[in-house]
């Protein structure tokens, strides 16, 4: 059977709650000392191990103790969510670094939005790495990936869904911009910004006003602000 691996303590005990199965699981004497949950677990067994094997397993030290293998990763289809009533989604427009990827899964599914869309080339997917920095949050929200973010953005985007680029300036401030119904959130890569195709596809644009000294924020920062900024407007 093909299976994935995840570390971490968070990220194995949402994985535990999630959707997928956890076939093996193997943890440090001092982290089931430290996690109750660890303890109470009935199936998997948990085996223990020395913090080098962990270390050696996962090709990493940021384990925590806990390491484990699941069944593989299920993505969502990109089309079936932009198809929800008045969806909420974060697009990443060549997102490479796995901790953006796995910092705006966790604000993501924090500010109850309906998924995160990435596209199948140059760009992070799920990794044990993302897993790790979404913090399990991966476990919970949908992530789709798109053959072709541009062709995707022109395929969904209809009368009650709105594609907004996320820019550094020169747009609308999220305050003023309307951001209560269905709406797409497309985030371009730190230095890089958006593909002028992806940014011409978006129906318009939304601005973070900076009062510091630096141009822009981190992908994962602006992700997490713009979609908390819509789920207050939607109340």
């Amino acid at each position: 059977m093909t299976r994935e691996q995840i570390y971490g303590r968070r990220p194995v005990r949402e994985a535990l709650r999630g959707r997928r199965e956890v076939l093996e699981l193997w943890a440090t004497v001092r982290a089931v000392k430290a996690e109750p949950w660890l303890r109470e677990l009935e199936r998997p067994r948990v085996q223990a191990k020395l913090e080098r094997e962990l270390s050696e397993a996962a090709g990493t030290r940021d384990h925590q103790g806990v390491l484990a293998w699941c069944e593989p990763y299920r993505y969502a289809d990109g089309w079936e969510l932009a198809a929800e009533e008045r969806p909420l989604l974060a697009c990443l427009d060549q997102v490479t670094d796995p901790r953006n990827l796995g910092a705006v899964i966790r604000s993501a599914e924090g500010a109850g939005a309906t998924g995160v869309i990435v596209p199948a080339h140059g760009a992070a997917t799920v990794t044990p790495a993302v897993a790790r920095s979404s913090a399990g949050a991966v476990e919970h929200l949908p992530v789709a990936v798109v053959p072709n973010l541009a062709r995707y953005l022109g395929e969904v985007k209809r009368g009650d869904l709105w594609i907004y680029a996320a820019v550094g300036d020169g747009a609308k401030p999220m305050w003023e911009t309307d951001l209560s119904g269905g709406a797409a959130l497309v985030f371009g890569a730190e230095g890089k910004g958006l593909r002028p195709l992806v940014r011409r596809t978006c129906d318009d644009a939304v601005s973070i006003p900076m009062a510091g000294n630096v141009e822009s924020l981190n992908v994962s920062v602006a992700a997490a602000l713009l979609l908390y900024e819509a789920r207050r407007q939607r109340g």
